[in-house]
């Protein structure tokens, strides 16, 4: 039996175009993503939504949430 889990990380009050950018930021990093485990990113509204969702390893969902949330805050400092 295999372990589903889905994670959600919302950016509130972010402008469309912090979004863009922390868009294209993390698209290199989809490119090799790690089997079993997807991201999808969304704009809603002022927010911006990552929904991470795994089926099996909860290390690699922890460690890949917790990588993609550092390149985010790179991001945003790289633009402020």
């Amino acid at each position: 039996m295999s372990l589903m889990c889905k994670v959600q990380v919302t950016l509130n009050n972010i402008t469309e175009k912090k979004a863009q950018t922390v868009r294209k930021a993390l698209e290199p990093d989809n490119v090799n993503f790690p089997e079993n485990l997807t991201l999808k990113v969304e704009n809603i509204d002022n927010k911006l939504v990552f929904i991470f969702q795994s089926q099996g390893s909860m290390k690699k969902l922890i460690a890949t949430v917790d990588e993609v949330l550092e390149h985010i805050q790179v991001s945003l400092k790289v633009i402020e």
